[in-house]
C-alpha cells in the first residue's frame, strides 16, 4: 500500500498482517470479518465512512468503490468472495494465503480515526410543563356528531390551565401557549393561523398520527441540528446490524433486535424527529438527512411490523411506516418521492405525494436526484447498501454509490455477445428520473460509471446501435431471520 496501514496488536504472532476496510454494519464486511474469524486468522479493520480520504486512497488502490476490501499486508485480496475463494474447502488456508502469510507486515500506522459520538440534546425548559398537561385530563375528543376531533384542546382550556394550575398571569399564559407552537410541541388541527385564545382546536405533535413509530411520546430534548441527529440515528441502526446480523452476513434477528438496549437508545433518539426545524435547510442539507431518515426508518418499520412479503404488504408497509419530523407526518413513499424526487408521483401512485397547500412542499427538493435510487435501501436484497450520507460531502458520496451498484450485475450486466444489456429493476420503475427513452437512459448509465472494462464494453455497444435492454427481476426477499 502506498499509505499506511493500522497496527494491530493480535497480529504479531503471524507473519502477516490482514486489513478489512468495511463500513459499520455491513452484511458483505460482516461476512469476510466471520470468515477470517473462522479461519483463526485476526485482522485490523478500519471503516473507511470515518475517513474520505481512506475511503478515496482504497478506490485508487483496488478500483472498486465497494466494501470490503481486504489487503494482507500490502497485496489487494479482494471483496468478500473473492476471499472465500482463495481459501480450500477444508478450511485451510490456499497455497496463496500461506505465501502471503510469509511476508513481513508493514511498520506503518494509518492515522487514528476518531470514534463517532452519539447526539446528546439539553432537556427543552418547557418539557416538563408539556408532561404535566397531558396528564390533566384536558386532552380528549372535541367535536359533534359529524366529525370528532381525538386527542385535542382548545386553546382557552390550554390558557384556563395555565392560569388556575400553573399560576400564570392571562398574558403571560397566552404568550406561554405562542411559545409552546412555535417550538413545534403542538399544532393547529386545522393547519391554519397561530396560537390564540379561544376555540380553535389544537393537538400535541406526538399526538398527530399515532401510527408514525415516533409518536405517542415527548420529545423533551430541545433541537439539534437535522443533520446531526440524522447521522446519530443511522450509526445506531448500524450498530444494531453489527450486533444482529448472522456470522454469513445473510440474515438479521429482528426479534433479539428490538428486545436489545441498543435499540431503546435508537427509539429514544427518533422520537427527537418530532420537533425538528427543517425548512431552513440546504439542498445538500435535505439530502443527507432524508436518506438516513429513510434507511432507518425502513428497519424501524421490519422490527415492528415485520418485513412485506407480498405486492399488498408492500404497498401498506411503503404509504403506512412513517415517523413525525418537524412537526409533520412522513411515510417512506413521502420521503422517497415526495421530498427527494421532487414531489414526482411514486410507482403504483395516482397523484403527486403533496398536494398544492401541502407545508410538507417546502422540504421537497425543487427537482428529482436520479443517484438517490442507490442510497435508498429498502430492506429487500436487491436494494444498494446502506451508506452513511453527510452533508458537507453528498453529491460525492451519491456518486460514489451509483459507481458501486453499477458495477454489480445486479446493477447493470453487459453482454456483448448477444448485443444485451441487463439492467436493475430500479431503472423501470424510475425512468422518468434518467431519461424518457431507453437510449437516454443507457446514456445516464455509462455517463456514471466507474472508469472499467465494464464501461468500456458498454460504450463499444452504444457505439454499434445495435442492442437491447432487458431489465432485470427485482429480488424482493428480506434479510430477516425466520
Amino acid at each position: 500500500l502506498s499509505f499506511s496501514l493500522p497496527k494491530c496488536d493480535t497480529m504479531e504472532r503471524f507473519a502477516g498482517r490482514v486489513t478489512v476496510y468495511s463500513v459499520v454494519g455491513c452484511p458483505h464486511c460482516n461476512s469476510a470479518k466471520a470468515f477470517l474469524k473462522g479461519l483463526g486468522l485476526p485482522y485490523c479493520e478500519v471503516d473507511v465512512e470515518k475517513d474520505s480520504t481512506v475511503r478515496q486512497k482504497v478506490k485508487e488502490l483496488t478500483g472498486r468503490s465497494t466494501v470490503p476490501q481486504i489487503f494482507f499486508n500490502k497485496t489487494h485480496i479482494g471483496g468478500n468472495d473473492d476471499l472465500q475463494n482463495l481459501v480450500s474447502n477444508n478450511g485451510f488456508f490456499s497455497p496463496q494465503i500461506k505465501k502471503k502469510k510469509k511476508n513481513k507486515p508493514s511498520d506503518l500506522m494509518i492515522p487514528s480515526i476518531p470514534c463517532f459520538t452519539d447526539v446528546k440534546g439539553e432537556r427543552d425548559n418547557f418539557a416538563e410543563l408539556i408532561l404535566e398537561f397531558k396528564s390533566s385530563g384536558i386532552i380528549k375528543s372535541h367535536g359533534s356528531f359529524l366529525k370528532v376531533h381525538k386527542l385535542t384542546f382548545s386553546g382557552s382550556e390550554l390558557i384556563e390551565w395555565l392560569v388556575d394550575k400553573k399560576g400564570f398571569e392571562k398574558d403571560q399564559a397566552l404568550n406561554t401557549g405562542k411559545e409552546l407552537m412555535q417550538k413545534k410541541f403542538f399544532s393547529d388541527v386545522s393547519g391554519k393561523g397561530d396560537f390564540q385564545d379561544g376555540h380553535t382546536l389544537y393537538r400535541l405533535i406526538e399526538h398527530d398520527c399515532l401510527t408514525a413509530l415516533n409518536s405517542g411520546k415527548t420529545a423533551e430534548c430541545s433541537p439539534v441540528l437535522a443533520a446531526e441527529l440524522s447521522e446519530a440515528l443511522r450509526r445506531l441502526i448500524l450498530k444494531l446490524y453489527g450486533e444482529h446480523l448472522s456470522p454469513d452476513g445473510k440474515t438479521v434477528d429482528y426479534k433479539a433486535m428490538e428486545n436489545s438496549q441498543t435499540f431503546q437508545e435508537y427509539c429514544e433518539l427518533a422520537t427527537q424527529l418530532q420537533r425538528l426545524e427543517l425548512k431552513s435547510m440546504t439542498r445538500e442539507e435535505k439530502l443527507a438527512f432524508f436518506i438516513n431518515v429513510y434507511n432507518a426508518l425502513v428497519i424501524h418499520g421490519h422490527i415492528k411490523m415485520g418485513p412485506p412479503k407480498n405486492l399488498w404488504q408492500r404497498y401498506k408497509f411503503f404509504n403506512g411506516v412513517s415517523y413525525l419530523i418537524g412537526g409533520e407526518v412522513f411515510t417512506l413513499q413521502d420521503i422517497e418521492n415526495g421530498v427527494l424526487r421532487g414531489n414526482r408521483k411514486g410507482v403504483g401512485q395516482l397523484t403527486k405525494p403533496f398536494s398544492q397547500g401541502d407545508q410538507r412542499l417546502q422540504v421537497a427538493l425543487p427537482e428529482a436526484e436520479p443517484l438517490i435510487h442507490f442510497a435508498l435501501n429498502c430492506g429487500a436484497k436487491g436494494c444498494p447498501a446502506i451508506r452513511s450520507y453527510s452533508a458537507k460531502t453528498v453529491d460525492a458520496q451519491l456518486k460514489t454509490a451509483g459507481e458501486a451498484f453499477l458495477e454489480g450485475d445486479d446493477g447493470c450486466h453487459v453482454n456483448s455477445c448477444k448485443n444485451e444489456i441487463r439492467l436493475s429493476q430500479i431503472f423501470k420503475w424510475y425512468k422518468v428520473d434518467f431519461g424518457d427513452t431507453n437510449e437516454k437512459l443507457l446514456q445516464w448509465v455509462a455517463e456514471h460509471m466507474a472508469d472499467s472494462p465494464k464501461k468500456k464494453e458498454l460504450k463499444e455497444l452504444l457505439g454499434k446501435g445495435n442492442h437491447k435492454v432487458v431489465f432485470l427481476p427485482y429480488d424482493w426477499s428480506s434479510n430477516s431471520k425466520d
